[in-house]
């Protein structure tokens, strides 16, 4: 009875975990390389339907990259707005899939090296 009670206990645990992992974990970003950039241009629209026949819009954006070190390297994503001109943003990589998550960070918070290169 009290090996089922702790096995019991430990299933609970175990799940609990893999809840909050997914929950709280942004799995796009584990693993990735990060790049800043810095929004110059507006986006090329493209428009289409979905397989369920509802409209998209999709704004895609090809701008250089900058890793904390300065290194270049061309980010091609695709966003569901268009992002604000001027705006800074912190980019993840992936070698296999390009970039998988991004987000908008202030210039302050930007790798001096990287900052250098996005003036």
């Amino acid at each position: 009875m009290k090996k089922l009670f702790i096995s019991l206990i430990v299933i609970i645990v175990i799940i609990g975990g893999a809840m909050l992992a997914i929950r709280f974990i942004n799995f796009n970003r584990l693993g990735a390389d990060t790049y800043y950039v810095k929004i110059t241009q507006d986006a090329k629209i493209t428009s289409g339907h979905a397989s369920d026949g509802s409209a998209y819009t999709d704004y895609n954006y090809n701008l250089p990259g900058y890793s904390k070190d300065g290194k270049e390297k061309d980010m091609e994503f695709i966003a569901q707005k268009n992002l604000r001109k001027d705006a800074y943003l912190e980019v993840f990589w992936k070698e296999d899939k390009g970039v998988t998550s991004y987000e908008e960070v202030k210039k302050a918070d930007i790798p001096k090296k990287a900052a250098e290169q996005l003036n």
